[in-house]
Parts: C-alpha cells; structure tokens; sequence
C-alpha cells in the first residue's frame, strides 16, 4: 500500500516536472517571437516609456483575474516579490541601455550567459551541488549561442552591461527557484511584475511618459503585455517550483532559437548553417537536462519546505 502510494507520488511528480519544461518551452517560444514585434513598436518611443506600459499593463492584467493573490502573500513574501521585480527590473533597463552600445547579435549571446552563470550562482549563493550534467549542458548551450550569435568579439561598455543584465537575470531566477511555491506563484508574478513597471516609470517619468495613441501601437503592446509579459512570467514562476534554476537557465536559452525561426519566418532572414548548428547545440542541451534523473534535479527549496509544513499534523 504505502510502496503505491509512493509510485502514485513519484508518477505525479514526473508529469509535473514535464508539464513545467513545456511551459517553460511555451515561454521561450513565446519570448522569441517578441523580438520581431518590439523592433516595430519601440522605433519612435522610449524604451522606458515601452517598459512602464507594457509592464504596468501585465499586472493590471493579473491582478484583473485574481484581485485577492497579493493579499495571500505573507510579509516576507512580498518583500521577496519586491526584491524579484528590483532584480528583474534592473536587467531589463541595465540591457535596454547596454544594447545602445553592442550588437543585437552580441548582447543576445551575452543574455545566454545566464545559462552558465544561473548555477554558479546557486552555487555560491545557495551552497547547491553543481553537477558535471548541469556543467555540460551549459556549456553545449553557450556554445550553440555562440555559433549562432557571434561574428567577432570585443569588450567594451554595452558588453559589460550585458553581462550585468545576464547576472542580474541569473539571480532573478536563482532566487524564483527558491523563494516561489505553487501557492504564492501568482502572487509573486503580480509583485513583481508591478516593480518592475513602476520602476521603469520613475526613471521614464523624468522627462515625461509619452506613448503614441495610434491603434498600430496599443495592439502589440497589449499583446506584449499579456502574453508575453503578464502569462510568461506566471508560467515561469509556477514552472520553477518543480524544476531547478540551472534547468530553467538552459530551457530559455531556446529563446534566441525561436528568435531565429521568427526572424526567418516574418521578415524573411536567411537560414544559415550557423543557425542550424547552433540550434541543434541548443536543443541538445535541454535534451541533456531532461536525460537527468529526477534525484539528480530536485525540488526548489520553498516548494520542500511548503510541502513539509503541509505534512506537520495539526
């Protein structure tokens, strides 16, 4: 009896492990076909001033479906969602201004990075085990990046940014991994994502917030704002409670993959064997993490310790 209920427990666990990496892949594919709609919508406005819309409009959009989320959050929480949306917030507007000064190409690599910096953060951070597997798929990961993105490299100050956009991203989910529960998730996402929005509209507001009010710009902003914003993070923060960081960090890199397919698909870029290469590098990678047992990809800490205080009789 016992022995089927642990099997019904580690089959339950396996497809939620499953259902988290195809969010996850949902999100990349999602994030990836972004890159062609914001290149349109951000010519004549400020990219703070695109950021505080778009940003602003996703919470107001979770907060819409589940106006109570927030208010189930602790007082710890939502200093833990408030420090979620400073990281995030601050790679974002550390990339928008680092990309003044490298290429699109280079500051896409760069963000990839994460993929290797994500564990040596957990590592150091979190005292986490990091594993030859989770090494190795980081490392064939950067290197499909790298076969893909780079023409040349040189290092200057939009690089340097980048790369603290990629830490920055690298602690936002290290620290999602460890702080988000299937309870607070949706909370969390909300908190964030408003941080995040109200962060960019400080700094935009500085000098006036001015958004077109032509059709042409409110549809793909909304569109941004809810799928790709408000509905990605969400996925993202429920995936990370059964899947670990480094497994996150390596999932996403698919999304310059997608980027690619879109790129080629919408404004009719040429395949290359470089792309070709590279995503299949890519792909190998988080094929690499899924080959992993279970055992060796364990539960995010808060979603442990949520599920011990559900088991303390009362």
């Amino acid at each position: 009896m016992l022995s089927a209920e642990i099997g019904s427990r580690s089959v339950r666990k396996r497809r939620l492990r499953l259902l988290a990496l195809a969010s996850l892949v949902m999100v990349a594919v999602v994030w990836g076909s972004t890159y062609v709609v914001v290149k349109d919508v951000t010519r004549d406005v400020s990219p703070m001033d695109f950021l505080a819309a778009r940003f602003l409009i996703a919470t107001a959009a979770l907060a819409v479906l589940r106006p109570r989320a927030v208010f189930r959050l602790d007082r710890s929480q939502l200093i833990r969602g408030v420090l979620l949306g400073l990281a995030l917030g601050a790679a974002y507007i550390v990339m928008t201004y680092g990309q003044q000064y490298t290429s699109s190409s280079m500051s896409g690599f760069i963000i990839g990075m994460a993929v290797v910096l994500t564990p040596l953060a957990a590592g150091l951070l979190l005292k986490q085990r990091i594993t030859p597997a989770t090494w190795t798929a980081g490392a064939i990961a950067t290197a499909g990046l790298g076969v893909m993105s780079l023409h040349g490299f040189s290092i200057g100050l939009g690089e340097g940014l980048t790369l603290l956009s990629a830490l920055l991203l690298a602690l936002h989910i290290v620290a999602v991994g460890e702080w988000s529960t299937s309870r607070d998730a949706y909370g969390l996402a909300v908190v964030q994502l408003g941080v995040v929005g109200l962060l960019c509209l400080v700094l935009g507001g500085s000098d006036g917030i001015v958004l077109p009010a032509e059709r042409e710009f409110w549809l793909p902003v909304i569109g941004l704002a809810v799928i790709a914003t408000a509905a990605a993070y969400l996925l993202q923060t429920w995936a990370q409670t059964r899947v670990s960081a480094s497994t996150v960090a390596v999932v996403l890199t698919l999304e310059p993959v997608f980027a690619g397919v879109f790129g080629i698909l919408v404004d009719g870029d040429t395949m290359t064997p470089r792309i070709v290469i590279g995503a299949i590098l890519v792909v190998g990678a988080m094929y690499l993490t899924e080959l992993r047992s279970p055992a060796q990809d364990p539960e995010p800490a808060a979603e442990i310790r949520a599920e011990e205080r559900r088991c303390v009789p009362t």
